[in-house]
């Protein structure tokens, strides 16, 4: 196992292009950082990731997690790296999840009667085993023979999904697949969030959209997100704002309005509490 940990940091530290690097398999991503870094506010999307060398703590809600290995639904988190250098960078990589690749999975395996699934929290954290590790460093090797990816790179994502289904966050990650499951419910409203980030959004549609009673929702909701519905799009607003400021140019009003706010005030306070600067601050240092 030691050594196929040292493989994976061979293979990252060669094929690793930028920071965050997507890799020509497609649910393949690659992350490096060779200095610890102040909290960020970022999404962590429907993926599995494993940090290969150093550390990172992520925060969501008012709990604290310091991983190796993590599934997530789609979550707006603060994360952290606290331990990288130039010598020694943090590197890590994420496996996207395919609920329809899981779901047609779990139908060639035997299961559990009458399983009942618990909410939890979108994000699990877990240990790697050498079971896990072997098709992970399968996949990312693919990379040293790219004629091989299109053939190679599906059986390979399918082992993963199969080791991760047997072991510790199997159940975690059957919430995700199957239709019916409250995490699966969730995860459609969220869905829904990303898309009409800058629509009214009331908890009564919201819950219709989750097929769930207004309390039910609600609970269920903050047990997956660690935040109530209007704080997930808030955040969703403020990250997409950022990226229409940092990326496109466009000022502070133009952009306030775009992602839902009525108020450029309301915006810029919002947008300093999450991201301890102002917009305009913000705009400055980037372009710098």
């Amino acid at each position: 196992m030691l050594s196929m940990m040292e493989g994976l940091r061979d293979i990252i530290s060669r094929q690793i292009k930028a920071d965050r690097y997507q890799t020509v398999i497609p649910e393949l991503m690659l992350f490096r950082s060779t200095n610890r870094l102040t909290s960020l506010n970022c999404i962590y999307r429907s993926r599995l990731y494993l940090i290969v060398q150093g550390s990172k703590q992520v925060s969501l809600g008012n709990r604290q997690f310091t991983y190796d290995l993590i599934t997530t639904v789609d979550l707006p988190v603060r994360s952290a790296v606290l331990n990288a250098s130039i010598e020694n960078p943090y590197l890590a990589l994420s496996v996207d999840f395919y609920p329809i690749e899981i779901a047609n999975l779990l139908l060639s395996m035997p299961q559990e009667e009458d399983e009942i699934f618990s909410t939890t929290s979108g994000m699990a954290v877990g240990t790697i085993d050498a079971l896990l590790l072997k098709p992970i460093y399968r996949l990312i090797s693919l990379l040293d023979t790219p004629g091989d990816i299109a053939v190679l790179s599906p059986l390979i994502r399918k082992e993963i999904y199969y080791r991760l289904l047997q072991g510790s966050l199997g159940s975690r990650l059957k919430q995700i697949a199957i239709a019916d499951s409250h995490i699966s419910h969730i995860a459609r409203v969220l869905d829904w969030i990303k898309q009409h980030y800058a629509e009214p959004s009331e908890v009564k549609m919201l819950a219709a959209i989750a097929n769930m009673s207004e309390p039910s929702f609600f609970r269920h909701f903050k047990a997956v997100t660690m935040m109530s519905p209007i704080q997930y799009r808030t955040q969703i607003r403020l990250h997409e704002a950022r990226q229409k400021l940092l990326i496109s140019g466009e000022d502070v009003s133009s952009v306030a309005f775009a992602v839902g706010y009525e108020s450029p005030s309301q915006f810029s306070r919002e947008y300093k509490r999450m991201f301890e600067i102002t917009p305009s601050q913000d705009i400055s240092r980037f372009r710098k």
